[in-house]
């Protein structure tokens, strides 16, 4: 009978050790899974070396509710000690304070990342960017999360109705809908289509 009861408190014992174990491992799932939410860079760090081969790339940010960006990829490989990723065939959305939505596709991306943060992502190759009815080709695009800037710093054509814009280095501010072309600026105009544009958009 002794023995018996000896047996029921060394299984109670592990029964109340098992509980506690399942609560701790709850209640870290649930801390990760509210991270990787708050920062789905984040979630990268989680995986294992065997898994940082990934096909389908997509990753988003939301900020207080809000798409902020979003990225898709064919494929995608990440180095944790270099905290950079190399997106192949990405495509990237950037979503404004108004609605409006910047597209940008390329060959090739490369994330760099701090602690937190996407700190900037570099397009490289055959660079597209569509943006309020205007497209812009480039060989290479750098995203600054910090300024919602793109920098597009070699060769770039901006083409829209009745605009055409050539030359090198240019700036896209995204929330204030500016872009500068900085060097060998060579500008046509058909003032006709760029007068019914404006009427159109209401710019």
């Amino acid at each position: 009978m002794r023995k018996f009861r000896r047996a029921l408190l060394v299984l109670a014992i592990f029964v109340s050790l098992g509980g506690v174990t399942y609560k701790v491992f709850e209640t870290m799932v649930a801390n990760r899974v509210r991270e990787i939410r708050k920062n789905p860079i984040k979630a990268l760090d989680y995986l294992p070396e065997s898994a940082l081969r990934i096909k389908e790339f997509h990753r988003a940010k939301i900020e207080e509710g809000r798409k902020r960006w979003e990225l898709f990829g064919e494929e995608a490989s990440y180095s944790k000690e270099q905290k950079r990723a190399f997106v192949k065939r990405p495509r990237f959305y950037f979503y404004d304070s108004k609605g409006e939505v910047a597209e940008a596709m390329g060959e090739e991306g490369h994330l760099f990342l701090n602690e937190t943060e996407l700190e900037r992502m570099q397009l490289q190759g055959s660079i597209r960017v569509s943006y309020q009815g205007y497209t812009l080709t480039s060989e290479e695009a750098v995203y600054l999360p910090a300024k919602d800037q793109i920098v597009l710093p070699g060769k770039v054509m901006l083409v829209g109705d009745g605009l055409e814009l050539q030359g090198t280095l240019m700036e896209v501010e995204l929330e204030n809908r500016k872009v500068r072309l900085l060097r060998s600026v060579k500008t046509r105009i058909e003032p006709e289509k760029l007068a019914r544009r404006s009427r159109t958009s209401g710019s």
